[in-house]
Parts: structure tokens; C-alpha cells; sequence
């Protein structure tokens, strides 16, 4: 780490928010992988109706985490019980703070006895990797980083190469690159394989409502399994998903990525600040949409907002535990799926095509343009909710944000609206163009998405217009 803390440019900045909103960084990148193999409607239609290949090796951190104290320090860290957790097993790993708010969510794969991995984006990790210099237990880390962040010298290799194979046909794809059947695995269960003679471990997931697996092993096994996938999945339709389509998926999956790490204020996690240096995730991360309070703590989730109420359990001690015990029978937000409208997503494009105030743009397919987007959802002209992705897919065809709303409107059909774009004008961000905030109306529907309502009309993009500032 740097000798210039996290806590440190926190003191010196004042204004959290408006530090983190005018940060430079963009939205998380995807290297290692063209933008599109093909085009990314077709990329997005194989995950539906044939079979789609991700590439995951490329853009997630691991960290390897060994010795007799892992089980004990993962499960303090951890709301979800480790009762029954046993080696050829994985499950979310959400940690919260001693305040009781989300700090990320990564996948942790239990390897074999004292021996586990956690793949995901940054700042869990480097929680993980806090508590594991504190000395408390007897345990080693050893991290992997993520491509981008990689010195150019070593961004051709990582310690594993992580391919999810997904869609209809996977399963069939695979028995293929096997050359027997697949085995029979529960939902996040694991087992070794061999493709083309090399030993592959085979963890059984989903990642756009579809059956599938997550395949990883060693990289210098990297391409003789990806070959042979490529090859199997020949005859059934298999299609290679490029970084560009990647971030697409979640939007029929439900899966929220973005939460803000909520380790910017609060006592409980001082000395994490005080450990991180200025050039950690989170000292250089961003915030963007149309949400903005100048309380960072409004910023910050629960479990209960990203649906992950129903992993906490209080059958161990972790950290945290007091909080979430005084927070679970409070209120909560609910996650959803908003269907936005065709009219009003029609409307705010048709603004690009004229001279004078614009909206915010509309890219295709993933409307991200930072780190942490936090959009508002309004209801009779006030926050309800908080929207933190959004983007089209070709297999809705339309446009979907994923958000959380207060429980009474969670109802499918309830009708709200999207605040688009930033107020004044927008930040200093490199990916924010000057436009007008407008507003989208949109339908409440499930999640994982499914069509609850018809399309409504709205007026010229103006009409919705919300003067900025």
C-alpha cells in the first residue's frame, strides 16, 4: 500500500460525494476480450437461446486465502452461516460493516481443507485482506490481481484462467468438451472434470437464468480448455460474449454489481481507511447519476436492499451482527426490476439528434458511465427508490434499470419514474457530456425481469424535461 492513506485524502477532501462523483475513473472495464466477437445482440440472444461462453479470467481480482485460521476468519467476516460449508462448495460472500452496510459481494470457493478463493471486484477482497493483517489468526493471502490493474509486463497471464459456460445448450456443450456426461451438481457445488485430458474444476451456477457452469483452473491449461469448449460448442450454437455484451447480463439476472463500499465514514471501519492506501479501489472508484446527497451514508445499502436478507443468519458470530440484529425488522427497500418505458427511452434519444440541450446519452447495451451509478427513482415527484444499473437487452427487447424501492411499491405494474441524468449540467467525470436531466417513466417488474405491463405513450423528449439544478 501507499503511505498516503484512504483516510488521509478522505480528511483532506472534505465532501466525500463530491470527491467520489468527480473522480476520473470510468465504469469498470473488461480487458482481455475483444468488445464484440460477433455483435452483442447476437451476443446477448446465445445466452437464451443456445449457448454463450463468458471469459472471466481477465477482469475480477482473486485472492487466495490459506492456513489452519481461513475457515474461522472468513465465517467472523461473513453474515451468511458456515454451518455445513465444506470443501467442493462456493456461496456469496457479502461483508458487511460493524455499522451493518454492504462492503461489496464476491464468490467464495472453499477449495479443500484450509484452503480457500475469493473472485470478484476489489473491495471485499481488500477487507479480507485487512483482517488478515491484523494477525488475529493463522492465515496466509496472496492476490491475484485483475488485469488492468496488472504492470503491462504481466497482464498476459493470472493464476487461473475462469470461463462461465451458460444457455440452453450448455449442458450439452459440455458433455461434448468431456466426452461423457457432465456431472449432476447442486446450485454452487463443485467437482473436478477432465476436458482434453487436463483437470478442470466445474462449479454448477447461473448467471442470466440459465443452466451452466463456472470452469477454472490453472493458466497454462488456459488454451486447451478454451479451444476444446470452442470447438464443442460448434454444433450447438455456441457464441463467444465480448466485454462490450459482458456487463449486459446482469439486467436479466438480477444480480446487482455496484454497491459503494460503505467504508468511507463510521468508526468500525477506521482502521480499514487508515490501512487502505490512496490508490486502493476505493480511494479511486466513482459515483455518477442523479442521486446526490451530501450525506455519503445515504450512499450506503443493506443486505435487505441488495435481496440478500435471506443469507444473514445469526447462528455464528461476525462482524456487524449487532447492527443487522437492529436492523431486520425495520423497513426495507426491495429489489426490483423497473421496465422503462419505449416512448420515453425513444424520447431521450431523439434528443442526440438535434442542436441545443440533449439528455444524458443512452449506450447500448449497458448505460454506465462510472463505477457506482445511483440513479432516483421518483414517485409523485419523490424519492422511492435508488437505481443502480441499467442498460438494454435484445431478449426483453427494451431497456431495464435494477433497483430498490420502498416495499409497498414492489408490487409488478406499479408505475414510477427514472430521474435520468446528473443535475447541473453533470460532473467533471470524463464520461459525463453536458446534458438536461429528464425523467423516464417506468413499470415495476420482477426479479429476474419478466413482461408485466404494455408500452405507454409519452410525449417529444422534452416534455419530461427537469430544469438542472
Amino acid at each position: 500500500m501507499s503511505e498516503k492513506t484512504l483516510q488521509k485524502i478522505l480528511d483532506e477532501q472534505g465532501n466525500i460525494v463530491e470527491f467520489l462523483r468527480n473522480q476520473q475513473a470510468g465504469p469498470n472495464v473488461y480487458p482481455g476480450v475483444p468488445g464484440e466477437y460477433s455483435n452483442w445482440r447476437d451476443e446477448q440472444r446465445s445466452w437464451a437461446e443456445t449457448a454463450v461462453l463468458f471469459n472471466q479470467s481477465f477482469h475480477m481480482v482473486d485472492l487466495l486465502v490459506t492456513g489452519p485460521g481461513a475457515f474461522d476468519m472468513l465465517s467472523y467476516l461473513a453474515p451468511n452461516s458456515f454451518k455445513g460449508f465444506v470443501p467442493n462448495r462456493a456461496k456469496q460472500f457479502a461483508p458487511v460493516t460493524p455499522e451493518g452496510y454492504v462492503i461489496g459481494d464476491v464468490i467464495l470457493f472453499y477449495l479443500e481443507e484450509e484452503k480457500f478463493e475469493l473472485v470478484g471486484r476489489a473491495p471485499s477482497i481488500e477487507w479480507v485482506e485487512y483482517w488478515a493483517s491484523t494477525g488475529k489468526w493463522d492465515v496466509k493471502v496472496e492476490r491475484d490481481e485483475r488485469t488492468a490493474a496488472r504492470p503491462l509486463d504481466q497482464q498476459g497471464y493470472r493464476r487461473n484462467y475462469r470461463f462461465q459456460l451458460q444457455g440452453p445448450n450448455a449442458m450439452k456443450v459440455l458433455e461434448k468438451a468431456m466426452g461423457e456426461t457432465p456431472p449432476d451438481l447442486k446450485f454452487f457445488h463443485m467437482a473436478p472434470v477432465k476436458i482434453a485430458g487436463v483437470e478442470v474444476r466445474a462449479l454448477r451456477h447461473g448467471m442470466v437464468g440459465q443452466p451452466g457452469y463456472e470452469l477454472f483452473g490453472p493458466w497454462k491449461d488456459y488454451d486447451t480448455v478454451r479451444n476444446t469448449l470452442i470447438e464443442a460448442g460448434k454444433d450447438f450454437g455456441l457464441t463467444l460474449c465480448g466485454g462490450r455484451t459482458y456487463s449486459s447480463n446482469t439486467l436479466e439476472s438480477g444480480w446487482i454489481p455496484s454497491p459503494l463500499p460503505a467504508v468511507y465514514t463510521g468508526e468500525g471501519t477506521r482502521g480499514f481507511r487508515e490501512w487502505l492506501g490512496a490508490k486502493s479501489y476505493e480511494g479511486m472508484c466513482s459515483l455518477g447519476g442523479s442521486f446526490v446527497s451530501g450525506n455519503i451514508e445515504d450512499y450506503y445499502l443493506t443486505p435487505w436492499d441488495l435481496g440478500y436478507g435471506i443469507m444473514v443468519k445469526f447462528d455464528h458470530d461476525f462482524v456487524g451482527r449487532e447492527a443487522l440484529e437492529k436492523m431486520k425488522d425495520q423497513p426495507h427497500r426491495t429489489k426490483v426490476t423497473l421496465a422503462l418505458d419505449n416512448e420515453d427511452i425513444v424520447r431521450v434519444m431523439s434528443s442526440m439528434l438535434q442542436t441545443g440541450d440533449k439528455a444524458k446519452f443512452l449506450e447500448f447495451p449497458t448505460s454506465v458511465y462510472c463505477m457506482h451509478p445511483y440513479d432516483s427513482v421518483l414517485k409523485d415527484g419523490k424519492i422511492v427508490g435508488l437505481s443502480t444499473w441499467i442498460g438494454y437487452t435484445v431478449n426483453a427487447g427494451r431497456f431495464l434499470a435494477l433497483a430498490m424501492v420502498d416495499a409497498e411499491l414492489a408490487k409488478p405494474g406499479t408505475e414510477v419514474t427514472l430521474l435520468w441524468g446528473e443535475p447541473d449540467g453533470g460532473t467533471r467525470k470524463p464520461t459525463v457530456e453536458p446534458h438536461v436531466q429528464t425523467e423516464i417513466k417506468a413499470i415495476v417488474a420482477p426479479v429476474p425481469y419478466s413482461e408485466v405491463a404494455r408500452d405507454s405513450y409519452a410525449d417529444g423528449w422534452r416534455t419530461r424535461a427537469v430544469k438542472a439544478g
